[in-house]
C-alpha cells in the first residue's frame, strides 16, 4: 500500500491499515517530508514515473484529509485507471445492511455504521463517529471524530460535519457545507453554509 500525503490524517490512515494487518510500504508527496514518524521511504509525487510505478504494483490510499484536494487527486489516478482501496479500521462496528462504497472510503477505529446507511466514495468516517440508521454520506464528505448523524440524515458530498456535532434526525446537509465541531443541527442546511453553535446558525 502507498499512502498518498504524509501528515496528520495519513499518520491516522497509517495506523488503521497496521491495525488491519496490511502493509504501507511508502508514501507520494509534493516533497519528501523531514519528519517521518514511520519510516516510510518517499517514492515521488503521485505523478511522477517511481511514485505511478509503486502505486500500481502495491494499490494505494488517499489520505489527505482535505475533501477537495483529495478529490483532485482521486480524479486524476482515475483517469490512469488505477482504482483506490478502502481503509477501515477493525474496530470499527459496521452493520451487514450498511452500503460502503469500494474506493477511497475511511472508516476511522470504534466508528459505527448502523443499519442502510450509505457512505459514498472517498468519505472519511473519523475517529469514533456515529452513522446511524438510513443516513447517507456523500462523496469526498467527512464526518470528524465524535460526531452523530442520527437517523436519515444526508450530507452532501464535499461536506465537512465537525468533531462531536450532532445532526438531528431527517436533516439534510447540502453540498460543500461546513459544520462547526460541536454544532447542534436541527434544520437543513444549504449548499455552501457554513453553520456553528447551539442550535446551529
Amino acid at each position: 500500500m502507498v499512502l498518498i500525503g504524509y501528515s496528520g490524517h495519513a499518520f491516522v490512515v497509517y495506523g488503521i491499515f497496521k491495525a488491519a494487518g496490511k502493509n504501507v510500504m511508502g508514501y507520494c508527496d509534493v516533497a519528501e517530508k523531514t519528519y517521518n514518524p514511520f519510516g516510510l521511504p518517499y517514492v515521488g509525487t503521485e505523478n511522477s514515473e517511481t511514485g505511478l510505478d509503486a502505486i500500481k504494483a502495491s494499490g494505494y490510499f488517499i489520505a489527505v484529509g482535505d475533501n477537495k484536494l483529495r478529490k483532485k487527486i482521486y480524479e486524476a489516478l482515475q483517469k490512469n485507471n488505477l482504482s483506490s482501496t478502502n481503509a477501515i479500521h477493525p474496530s470499527a462496528v459496521i452493520d451487514s445492511s450498511a452500503n460502503i462504497a469500494t474506493q477511497g472510503v475511511m472508516i476511522a477505529a470504534n466508528a459505527t455504521i448502523n443499519p442502510l446507511a450509505f457512505i459514498a466514495t472517498g468519505a472519511i468516517c473519523n475517529t469514533g463517529c456515529i452513522v446511524e440508521h438510513e443516513c447517507a454520506v456523500g462523496e469526498f464528505a467527512h464526518i470528524g471524530p465524535g460526531a452523530v448523524l442520527c437517523g436519515n440524515v444526508k450530507v452532501g458530498a464535499g461536506s465537512f460535519v465537525g468533531a462531536n456535532a450532532v445532526i438531528r434526525q431527517g436533516v439534510t446537509i447540502g453540498n460543500n457545507a461546513m459544520i462547526g465541531a460541536g454544532a447542534v443541527v436541527v434544520k437543513d442546511v444549504a449548499d455552501g453554509v457554513t453553520v456553528v453553535g447551539v442550535p446551529a446558525k
